[in-house]
């Protein structure tokens, strides 16, 4: 059975940052699959873990794990462990898991899912790549900052040979690692990797793309810790607004980065 012109139209507007349109659009599609195919066929299965991926890129945290976490078990049960269509459910889950804090339980899943995927698909697939430098983001997350740095660079090494410099989930793993570097106190090297990303991520996805927004909350930041006041207010000042405007007020990121970059004064 052929992917339903809905799916097509639903990554489209996830690939823009349109992720309250396409998670919506994607339930819908879930909805009416599940009605016709039932709850374990596989492109089930597979719109399931997508909508689990546009829940977490749109905030809503707990309904992206109760989902994630359903379709996972369905998918082991289906497939098995180390099919690639269970790799990519684990591996929204797990990245879900990090976002909600949940920093131990998402390691846990992510060394696993990780393991497996070099294992099956490859160390420089692309799953495999994603999953590398979410797994560093995990462990910088629990304080783990050698490990993820050694990790994170490797996978940004591979992601820039394998699918290019200005490849969407290239420039993903490029601000993770400037965020590892950052909180591991390393922050010239994350403004020159921070700058690079924003730079590049303004003219492949435009000024206004989530990954944008988010590659400017952190290099803002990486001025502030550098002293260079002036700079991280003006670029903070606008990705705070670019961000309630993009990402909405509510947005987990919106908030943490309003908390972390006060812009009155410093």
């Amino acid at each position: 059975m052929q992917q339903p012109p809905a799916t097509y139209l639903t990554v489209t507007l996830w690939s823009l940052g349109h992720y309250q349109q396409a998670h919506q659009l994607a339930e819908d599609t879930l909805t009416r699959t599940r009605r016709i195919l039932g709850d374990d066929h596989p492109q089930t299965l597979t719109l399931a873990y997508n909508l689990a991926a546009y829940l977490r890129d749109a905030g809503q945290y707990e309904q992206a794990r109760q989902l994630g976490e359903d379709t996972l078990t369905r998918a082991r049960r289906v497939h098995g462990d180390d099919h690639p269509e269970t790799l990519r459910s684990a591996m929204v889950l797990a990245a879900t898991l990090r976002d909600s804090g949940q920093y131990e339980q998402a390691r846990q899943l992510g060394q696993h899912t990780f393991t497996r995927a070099r294992r099956f698909l490859g160390d420089d697939n692309h799953y495999t790549l994603i999953l590398a430098s979410q797994l560093a983001a995990a462990l910088r997350q629990l304080g783990q900052y050698e490990q993820a740095c050694q990790l994170g660079e490797d996978a940004l090494t591979r992601a820039r040979r394998v699918l290019g410099n200005d490849h969407p989930d290239t420039l993903r793993s490029a601000t993770l690692l400037t965020t590892t570097l950052q909180q591991s106190g390393q922050y010239k090297q994350a403004r020159h990797l921070g700058q690079d990303t924003l730079t590049r991520a303004r003219r492949v996805l435009g000024i206004d793309h989530p990954d944008t927004v988010r590659s400017a909350m952190v290099l803002a930041v990486t001025l502030r810790e550098l002293g260079q006041y002036e700079q991280a207010r003006q670029l903070g000042q606008d990705t705070l607004t670019r961000a309630r405007q993009v990402l909405g007020d509510d947005h987990p990121h919106t908030v943490r980065f309003a908390d972390a970059m006060p812009l009155s004064p410093m």
